[in-house]
C-alpha cells in the first residue's frame, strides 16, 4: 500500500452542518470508521479531497429494538449493533450479520451505514493502483473502458456488492433514511440497492449501485418486526476473518403447524446488489422438503449471478449461496418460535 494522500478534514456537529459540508464539497466523502474508505484511498481506488468525519455526531449513534421496529443510526458501530440485547432478540439475522464482519478491530471501528453504503468490488477493481495499471484499468475506474469481469457487457459493470448488513435487513423490510439539501426522506431498502447489472433496461450496474441523490447522507436504518419469525445468518469466505464474503444468505422463517406460514431469503456477494429472493411465496402453506427445496433451487439459479468477480468460480458462488439458503430454511423451519 502507498501512503495517504493529502486530504482536509471536516468534523461536523450536527446533520445540518454535515449536509453543508457536503453541499460545499461535492467531491467529499463520508468518513466513519475508515475501516473500507481509508484502505481504498491508499490503494488509489478513490482520491476524495475532502472527508467529512461524522464521529462527532452523538445523533447517529442510537439503537432502539423492541418486537415491532428496529432504528439504528448510521454511526453505530458494528460491534454494538452485534451484541444490542434487543436485536439479538428480536431481529437474530442482523446481529449475526453485524458479528460477522471482518474481525473483532473492524468491527469495533466500522459502522453500520458504512457497511451499507459498501462500495462494489471485483478481482479486478479491488487491486493496488499499479497492479490495475498493469493490467489495465476496468469500467468502474477513471481511466478504463470495458468491464474485465464481462468484457461483451457493453459498458456495464459486473462488480459485486458484499456488505453483510443489507441481506439481513431486507428480510424485515428494511428502509434507509437520508438527509440532503432537499431535506430527509426514506426509501425502502429493496429500493435504494439499484444495481442488477442485467442489460434489460435495469437503472444500475456496480457503479451506480444505491438511489442515493449527490449531496445525501444516510442517517439511519430502520426495520419492521414480525412475530413469530425465526431468522439467521451464515456466509462463506476464504478466510475466516477479514475476508469480504464469497456468498452471504440471511434467511427468515415462520411455521405454522407441519406447513411455512412464512418465509424470506436474501444474498450477498452474488449480484451487484443484495438480492431479496423473489417467488419464495410459492413454498407458504407447503412443508420443507425436497420439493421446497428443488423451488429454493431454481429460484436461485434464476436471480443469482455466476460471474467470476472474486477468486472462485462464479458457478461455485451460486452453489454455495444456494446451499446455505436450503440449510439455513431447514434449520429454522425445525427451531421453536
Amino acid at each position: 500500500m502507498d501512503a495517504l494522500p493529502d486530504f482536509d478534514v471536516i468534523r461536523p456537529t450536527s446533520i445540518a452542518e454535515v449536509v453543508a459540508a457536503r453541499k460545499a464539497h461535492p467531491d467529499s466523502r463520508m468518513i466513519g470508521g475508515g475501516t473500507d474508505l481509508l484502505v481504498n484511498i491508499r490503494r488509489g481506488i478513490e482520491k476524495p479531497p475532502v472527508l467529512i468525519d461524522t464521529a462527532g455526531l452523538d445523533e447517529l449513534k442510537t439503537i432502539e429494538a423492541d418486537e415491532t421496529g428496529l432504528t439504528v443510526g448510521a454511526s453505530v458501530r458494528l460491534v454494538d449493533l452485534a451484541t444490542h440485547e434487543g436485536v439479538r432478540r428480536h431481529y437474530p439475522a442482523i446481529a449475526e450479520a453485524a458479528g460477522s464482519i471482518a474481525g473483532p478491530s473492524h468491527r469495533n471501528m466500522g459502522t453500520v451505514g458504512g457497511n451499507i453504503a459498501l462500495d462494489t468490488r471485483c478481482i479486478f477493481y479491488n487491486q493496488s493502483e499499479w497492479w490495475r495499471e498493469t493490467n489495465n484499468h476496468c469500467l468502474k475506474t477513471e481511466l478504463g473502458e470495458m468491464c474485465h469481469v464481462a468484457p461483451k457487457s457493453k459498458g456495464v459493470c459486473f462488480a459485486t456488492y458484499s456488505g453483510d448488513l443489507a441481506p439481513a435487513f431486507l428480510l424485515f423490510g428494511g428502509s434507509v433514511d437520508l438527509a440532503g439539501p432537499e431535506g430527509e426522506r426514506s426509501v425502502a431498502m429493496n429500493d435504494f440497492f439499484i444495481g442488477y447489472s442485467k442489460q434489460d433496461g435495469s437503472t444500475g450496474d456496480g457503479i451506480v449501485y444505491m438511489a442515493i441523490k449527490p449531496g445525501e447522507m444516510i442517517v439511519r436504518v430502520r426495520a419492521t418486526g414480525t412475530p413469530g419469525l425465526n431468522s439467521a445468518y451464515d456466509k462463506v469466505r476464504i478466510r475466516r476473518t477479514i475476508e469480504y464474503p464469497v456468498a452471504g444468505c440471511a434467511a427468515a422463517v415462520r411455521r405454522d403447524g407441519d406447513a411455512i406460514a412464512d418465509v424470506r431469503i436474501a444474498f450477498t456477494g452474488t449480484n451487484p446488489r443484495p438480492v431479496l429472493l423473489e417467488g419464495t411465496d410459492a413454498l407458504v402453506g407447503k412443508p420443507w422438503d425436497e420439493n421446497a427445496q428443488q423451488v429454493v433451487d431454481d429460484l436461485c439459479k434464476d436471480q443469482l449471478m455466476s460471474m467470476k468477480t472474486t477468486f472462485t468460480p462464479g458457478h461455485y458462488r451460486r452453489r454455495v449461496a444456494t446451499q446455505m439458503s436450503k440449510r439455513l430454511v431447514g434449520r429454522l423451519f425445525e427451531q421453536p418460535a
